[in-house]
């Protein structure tokens, strides 16, 4: 693996006698986080940082509370993917009431809740978030490059989308009782059973719901490809990748073993027990960014870095179990050409070959007699530890406690999706600065070219940190005297000035 993360977090020699410019906060994603970049006087960049400015704190605050809250309090972690933490968190204390193993209705039902998260929240990324870039180009005007653009010039496409996103909201309300913040996982098992009027009512749409995901798959791929030459190398780096998968090797987003592959597609470690994963990553700790970094510790902190997400799971996986994903997974990784599809503009074509996955899964389940069934709770040996992990929409999701013999939660551990890709966000960052930076005149679209390049990996900083609140936009270019060379700031309404 080429490191080139080294050099975009290293220590630059004398920063002090280099250009700085800050970026913050990073928009269009969700939570706070700014960039900095330093460049000489000839405006090469020579240090280019993602910083999360927030700080976390759920580690800690949940330190003495009963165990069976953790799935509860722990999804407030965000408002846009709770489910995942909700679902993370749930696997962790089953096996603290030694629910080894869920009965077959509470673990489809989990499941079924998972994937409607799973498509809600990638339609909305693709359709709201970056979908004015890709439709309009990075560096289009700013009044139009946003979703009210995306409505007028494609109402039809915009539609879907909302559509598309409301659909795996209705699962989750359905399944938790509300959109936002419901609570189906209980320790060792689900709290409610699926009736069949519930199928009959999201039975209604999902083939219009399918149908729209593949024709969502194909815009993906058709703007990847028509901007073949931009996308490919925008941000493009090699990396390693990090994912579950089933003991076949096959794509799954709920559970599985860990696997982690090389940027020629070689096997790190294969179908690796989760709950040992502290065996496998570490995680290093700088001084500029309340965030970790995670790495392999087999390979160290310098080669070890690597990518989660739609693309490393569709790049990690030999098979997707629906059949519209499999045809659309062959398709994607014909552009690897035997090796991993490394193009950071990829992670859109691959975030809608999931969306079409969890479509087809959700389609299927409920077509499941076993998801109407009444076993919904397993109890076993309890335990003091538990481990749950699995994919979220961003990227694997590790949830680790461990409690007293009072069964008060002692010690917890989070490494969220946004963390995992950490290094790589960094990475991008300074690949797309060294590229379009020119260090005289700041733009907006400027900006934007390095938001494209963060934005494209969906992250989300406050399930990585603990959001404060909102902040303007405001970036300072200065000279090596450190007198201010150009300015722009952005305000909370858009409104762009010097």
């Amino acid at each position: 693996m080429t490191p080139t993360a080294n050099l975009s977090l290293e220590t630059a020699r004398n920063p002090e006698s280099l250009r700085r410019t800050v970026i913050e906060p990073i928009t269009r994603v969700e939570g706070h986080g700014k960039v900095t970049l330093l460049m000489d006087e000839e405006n090469r960049v020579k240090q280019a940082r993602l910083h999360i400015v927030e700080f976390r704190g759920f580690e800690k605050f949940i330190q003495g509370r009963p165990y069976w809250e953790a799935p509860v309090m722990v999804q407030r972690l965000c408002g846009i993917c709770p489910v995942s933490h909700h679902l993370a968190a749930a696997k962790a204390v089953d096996m603290l009431v030694g629910a080894r193993r869920l009965t077959p209705t509470a673990e489809k039902l989990r499941r079924m809740l998972h994937y409607g998260q799973t498509l809600q929240s990638h339609a909305l990324h693709f359709f709201h978030l970056a979908s004015p870039d890709l439709l309009f180009g990075f560096d289009a005007d700013v009044a139009r490059r946003n979703i009210i653009g995306v409505i007028g010039a494609h109402p039809d496409l915009a539609v879907k989308g909302v559509k598309l996103r409301k659909y795996g909201q209705e699962v989750i309300r359905v399944l938790a009782g509300k959109r936002v913040h419901g609570i189906f996982a209980i320790p060792g098992g689900v709290n409610k059973a699926f009736t069949k009027a519930d199928r009959d009512y999201l039975a209604q749409d999902i083939a219009q719901v399918v149908a729209w995901s593949l024709e969502a798959v194909d815009v993906a791929r058709k703007l990847y490809e028509d901007n073949l030459d931009l996308h490919a190398s925008f941000g493009a780096f090699r990396s390693n990748y990090l994912s579950l998968t089933t003991p076949e090797g096959a794509f799954d987003l709920y559970d599985g073993g860990l696997r982690a592959r090389d940027d020629k597609g070689a096997t790190i470690f294969d179908h690796v027990d989760y709950t040992h994963y502290l065996r496998y990553i570490h995680e290093e700790v700088k001084s500029w960014s309340y965030m970790k970094f995670p790495f392999i510790v087999s390979l160290g902190n310098d080669t070890g870095w690597y990518r989660v997400g739609p693309l490393a799971r569709i790049n990690n996986a030999d098979r997707m179990p629906t059949p519209l994903a499999e045809g659309a997974r062959k398709a994607f990784m014909a552009h690897g050409k035997g090796e991993p599809v490394h193009a950071t503009m990829a992670y859109h074509w691959a975030r809608m070959i999931e969306m079409l996955y969890a479509a087809e899964a959700i389609q299927a389940l409920l077509e499941d007699p076993d998801v109407f069934g009444t076993d919904l709770l397993v109890k076993g040996e309890p335990a003091l530890e538990g481990v749950g992990v699995l994919e979220a929409p961003r990227g694997t999701l590790f949830h680790h406690y461990r409690i007293d013999e009072r069964d008060a939660i002692v010690k917890a551990n989070l490494i969220v999706s946004t963390t995992n890709n950490n290094t790589a966000m960094n990475t991008a960052v300074r690949e797309v600065a060294a590229k379009y930076l020119d260090g005289k005149t700041l733009t907006e679209g400027l900006l934007n070219h390095l938001e494209v390049a963060i934005r494209a990996y969906d992250p989300c900083l406050s399930c990585a940190t603990h959001a404060l609140g909102r902040m303007p936009l405001q970036v300072e270019l200065r000279d090596a005297e450190g007198a201010l060379v150009d300015q722009l700031i952005k305000d909370a309404d858009g409104a762009l000035r010097r």
